[in-house]
């Protein structure tokens, strides 16, 4: 496969992320970056050597560009990621895909009409301890996956939210722990589980009374296969604890990752302070 001719639109703290990424990869020719603010653009993309633009369709067109990565904020990720799939672009988006039902599902339409790829930022399932739990399942270790749970107890405080102006509101956000904070250990459940049937749940805001959204979530879940779950996820805990995603099966076996410790990663704020691992391991032979 030829290398494709990359760029990125948005230029806040996880845009640094994948432009150095997109910088080192062999499969990437790094070649542009749009912002709303040309002069913020043109400083991005001098630390990069790459060209700097502020319309995405322009940048597309005299950047030649095959692979559209979006790093705006929430509300911004539904009109650079259509334009650019209806000019047949791929695009990889930051999670989640957009602050509203409505712009994902123009999304998803416009990579469907013109034939492009359209990707959600997954990063977690990439981890060893996580491939490894995919890997066992696939491998029948665990019978049948019977059971699946997520529980994230995490923390982010005033400053947080402070941080961006779009950030706590359902306009803006579109969400709090649900959409910002634990779409990765839902999107493992669903990864080791399979689609979900049936849902019920509850939300509310707990200890955040300076934001509109949810800090707090439950559900019950029931997957396709008949397999039951369940999600416990909170920005009240303080200090953060813990991310953590479990499967048992129908042989008795279990698996477990802890995707996240401690303080909780913060993009450009801070690091994660605790690696990724496989605390729990029952398959038969594998206990060690």
């Amino acid at each position: 496969m030829h290398a494709l001719r990359t760029a990125i639109v948005g230029c806040g703290k996880v845009g640094h992320l994948h432009a150095k990424a997109l910088s080192r990869l062999s499969e990437s020719v790094f070649v542009a970056v749009c912002s709303r603010d040309l002069q913020r653009a043109k400083q991005f993309a001098a630390q990069y050597n790459v060209e700097a633009y502020h319309d995405v369709e322009e940048m597309i067109a005299k950047s030649r560009v095959e692979s559209l990565n979006v790093c705006t904020p929430h509300p911004l990720h539904a009109m650079p990621a259509i334009k650019a799939a209806t000019a047949g672009v791929h695009v990889l988006i930051e999670k989640p895909l957009a602050s509203s039902l409505e712009d994902c599902d123009a999304i998803i339409n416009a990579g469907k009409i013109s034939g492009v790829r359209i990707g959600t930022v997954c990063q977690r399932r990439f981890y060893t301890p996580c491939q490894r739990i995919k890997r066992a399942i696939e491998e029948g270790k665990l019978g049948r996956p019977i059971l699946g749970s997520v529980a994230m107890y995490g923390w982010r405080d005033q400053a947080y939210y402070q941080s961006d102006p779009w950030r706590g509101s359902w306009k803006e956000e579109g969400g709090g722990v649900l959409v910002n904070q634990a779409p990765h250990q839902l999107d493992l459940l669903q990864w080791y589980m399979g689609p979900i049937d049936e849902l019920f749940g509850y939300w509310d805001n707990l200890n955040h009374p300076y934001i509109e959204v949810e800090d707090t979530a439950i559900a019950v879940l029931r997957f396709n296969n008949g397999a039951l779950g369940n999600i416990m996820v909170s920005n009240s805990q303080n200090p953060a604890l813990y991310g953590r995603v479990y499967v048992h099966g129908s042989n008795g076996a279990s698996v477990g990752v802890q995707t996240d410790g401690g303080a909780m990663f913060i993009a450009g704020m801070s690091n994660i302070t605790e690696p990724p691992i496989n605390d729990l391991w029952t398959v038969p032979g594998e206990q060690e």
